[in-house]
């Protein structure tokens, strides 16, 4: 290479003519420049391998420096939220622990009979009493307005009123169960199913399948939550003798269950006039209470049924809402205080004040619709499926989802 770096080029002179160098033919100069041409390429192909891979080694790191940054992020979080959950439980531990400490017997004018009294109608918690009025109290324990009075701002001032914080009632809302209904685009819906703590009513004409979906809901209560149930026992409440067990029956043994099993955890009964269906929802907290049954879900088919047929003409219409208001709270209530679901079919009405759309009106007025935390409209589709439609709820936009009904149950339309 030397040897080739020193040759000096002139013009009008051949290689022949060159002084003081040895001869070299044409061909020896060029397979040396070959060969030296190939060689500088190699190098030129290591070298850019090399910077490949030096390049490809920076990433690696900036990569895995990114990832280490972020896995350190998520395990703080993680670690915040835990602390935050654990300050959450003891706040709440020592909330239930005060609640627990305070007996109603401590309250003034509060003996041993009319504490027995009061446990008898359902006053058995400071909370209970604390919100009653002294009517009530003045009617169960026959106690002077001016006692109850008394007993009642004792218990409200001894007691934790149930303030709580973003936090405290975010983590109230994990504890929240969701029943499947059997459609994934019916759940889908409601944003995993049908939720415990709250009423859902779902109302539609005749046929539209509100029978069929409590149903459903009867025996999928009764599941693992990890398949969409709540593990618990059933409370059915028939008005209008449509509750048909041998239904149920087909339904669990599509989804491989026993038969037997299911139609034992579920108590039905039949409710004959709306005071029978009011006392009912009393007995169902008797149930939960005092014979420790884990019921999880109570269906109600139909809320409307007797009140429709008892209270006739507009003169009544008053007594029907009041009463029927105090049977939604009373629902309402056992729906919070055990943490279940409560299934509701409502009746409709053709409103003759729609002349365009679709007239189809729920009964029971703005009473039942404010008490419902979620309201489900269901009418028929083509085809023989069944279209649901969200009317009203907190958490979920307005949408719908068709479904259709099967001899095995509630299924997705294929």
């Amino acid at each position: 290479m030397k040897l080739l770096k020193s040759f000096t080029w002139k013009k009008q002179k051949s290689i022949e003519e060159i002084p003081k160098y040895p001869k070299i033919s044409c061909k020896t100069l060029f397979t040396f420049l070959f060969y030296d041409l190939k060689f500088k390429k190699v190098i030129f192909m290591v070298e850019k391998t090399i910077l490949v891979e030096k390049k490809k080694e920076m990433k690696e790191e900036i990569v895995d420096k990114k990832l280490l940054e972020k896995a350190s992020q998520k395990l703080e979080e993680k670690r915040d939220e835990k602390v935050i959950v654990l300050k959450v439980e003891e706040k709440v531990e020592e909330k239930k622990q005060l609640n627990k400490e305070i007996s109603i017997e401590e309250l003034p004018g509060v003996g041993a009979a009319t504490a027995e009294k009061l446990r008898e109608a359902g006053f058995d918690s400071m909370l209970s009493i604390a919100v009653a009025s002294p009517g009530e109290l003045t009617e169960i324990a026959g106690l002077t307005e001016a006692t109850a009075r008394k007993i009642i701002n004792t218990a409200r001032h001894k007691m934790d009123m149930g303030f709580v914080s973003g936090n405290e009632l975010l983590e109230k809302r994990r504890n929240i169960g969701k029943i499947s209904t059997s459609s994934k685009a019916f759940d889908a819906l409601l944003m995993g199913g049908i939720e415990t703590n709250g009423i859902t009513e779902v109302y539609g004409e005749f046929g539209s399948s509100k029978t069929q979906i409590g149903h459903q809901l009867a025996v999928n209560a009764q599941l693992p939550k990890e398949q969409g149930g709540v593990e618990g026992m059933v409370c059915y409440i028939d008005s209008e003798g449509t509750a048909r067990p041998e239904r149920i029956k087909s339904m669990a043994e599509s989804l491989k269950l026993d038969p037997i099993k299911i139609l034992n955890n579920i108590k039905f009964i039949r409710a004959f006039n709306s005071d029978h269906q009011m006392l009912i929802i009393n007995k169902i907290e008797d149930l939960i209470k005092n014979e420790k049954l884990p019921i999880k879900l109570v269906v109600v088919d139909s809320l409307m049924s007797h009140f429709r047929s008892e209270y006739v003409g507009r003169g009544t219409l008053s007594d029907r809402q009041q009463k029927l208001n105090k049977h939604m709270h009373d629902l309402l209530k056992l729906a919070e205080t055990y943490n279940l679901a409560v299934y509701l079919t409502n009746q409709v009405m053709a409103n003759p004040a729609i002349f365009f759309g679709d007239p189809t009106t729920p009964v029971g007025g703005n009473i039942v619709a404010h008490a419902s935390s979620v309201r489900i409209y269901v009418r028929k589709g083509k085809k023989g499926t069944r279209v649901a439609r969200v009317i009203d709820a907190p958490h979920i936009p307005d949408s719908e989802c068709a479904f259709r009904i099967t001899e095995e149950g509630i299924r997705d339309i294929e």
